[in-house]
């Protein structure tokens, strides 16, 4: 593998010097970029992109041609996992995934299987090995999973949901039939966030998109634990290097701390908790990714570089932030916004280092 030329976002991970704040776009590889919706559409079916190595490679670049990306991020789906279970997974226009086998008692539970990383979910490592050779060393490539709790949102309801009443009735009256639902859930992350660092990821960040639903004593119990659980079991070190782990619990700047003592290096902030707060309660421990609203880039540039030096000035001096959205970037910003937001953090954030 190629020595890497820029290591500015791995080194604020691990809370090192760098010379200005790195920075990168949740979903920065998607639908807001015209030359993404061309290869979507040259692919036939969103699956179809993520199953083809060379299309997946294409747009996971097509960001850092376009801006001064300090990483690069699998394009891929946190879905993959429950639809290599065999529980139908498809895409419907305007609603989003669909499963046709939903799992909603204890038998539908005890079907699922830890997928085999080598053949089931070989396409996914495939496209990491291969993003990885063409970024030579460009910038680093971060791997993801979704949490399993999040991943267990999708799989009880079988689509999308704003209640999450099916799930939340399962968590409640048969705690027992979630937990093995989540352990699975669990190995299986284990096994394939493992696999992607083999197959060249360099850091990787779990998803727990839907954790912030739950009431603080639950969100322990049915999603912390298991991500700790995942945490624990991940290599760390690779190619002579360490591989940095990132947590992101969309909605959970109330738990922090507890996050913190998983064993993870960095976490992900929306923009509902101030960024110098979270410095204060968690900074010692461990890096921050964060946190301006996605919604920001919908106004005029002037704004949106107001808003990244708002952002740099509450964290303050030193390193351990990775200047990031507070969620993944929305498919109808204009693509001249993000490269202002991103230019606004290469420009401003020196001052702090």
């Amino acid at each position: 593998m190629s020595a890497l030329q820029n290591d500015r976002f791995l080194r604020a991970l691990l809370r090192q010097p760098v010379d200005r704040t790195p920075v990168w776009m949740m979903r920065q590889a998607g639908r807001y970029l015209p030359e993404y919706k061309a290869t979507r559409k040259h692919a036939g079916s969103f699956m179809d992109l993520c199953r083809n190595k060379e299309l997946a490679c294409e747009v996971t670049l097509q960001p850092l041609e376009r801006f001064p990306l300090d990483a690069a991020i699998l394009f891929s789906d946190i879905l993959t996992i429950p639809d290599a279970m065999g529980l139908g997974l498809r895409f419907e226009t305007g609603e989003g995934p669909v499963f046709d086998k939903p799992i909603r008692s204890l038998a539908d539970a005890k079907k699922l299987f830890v997928p085999d990383m080598g053949t089931d979910l070989s396409y996914v490592m495939d496209a990491v090995s291969t993003i990885r050779q063409n970024l030579n060393g460009q910038v680093p490539l971060i791997g993801f999973s979704g949490s399993p709790w999040t991943l267990a949102t999708y799989m009880v309801e079988g689509r999308s949901s704003k209640t999450y009443s099916i799930i939340k009735a399962m968590m409640y009256d048969q705690p027992a039939t979630l937990h093995h639902i989540l352990d699975v859930l669990a190995n299986s992350t284990i096994d394939y966030l493992n696999a992607q660092i083999e197959s060249g990821a360099q850091a990787v960040q779990i998803f727990d998109t839907w954790g912030g639903v739950l009431t603080p004593r639950d969100y322990k119990e049915f999603s912390l634990n298991y991500m700790a659980k995942i945490i624990a079991g991940l290599t760390r070190e690779n190619d002579g290097r360490k591989v940095p782990v990132i947590l992101f619990t969309k909605s959970g700047g109330q738990w922090l701390e507890d996050m913190a003592a998983t064993g993870c290096d960095a976490l992900g902030l929306d923009w509902t908790t101030d960024i110098n707060d979270a410095r204060a309660r968690v900074g010692d421990k461990v890096a921050l990714q964060g946190n301006m609203d996605p919604s920001i880039l919908y106004a005029s540039p002037e704004r949106i570089r107001q808003e990244v030096a708002i952002i740099l000035e509450k964290f303050g001096k030193g390193t351990g932030h990775i200047f990031n959205l507070g969620h993944g970037i929305h498919p109808e910003v204009n693509p001249e916004h993000a490269g202002e937001f991103i230019r606004a953090v290469t420009e401003l954030s020196g001052k702090y280092h």
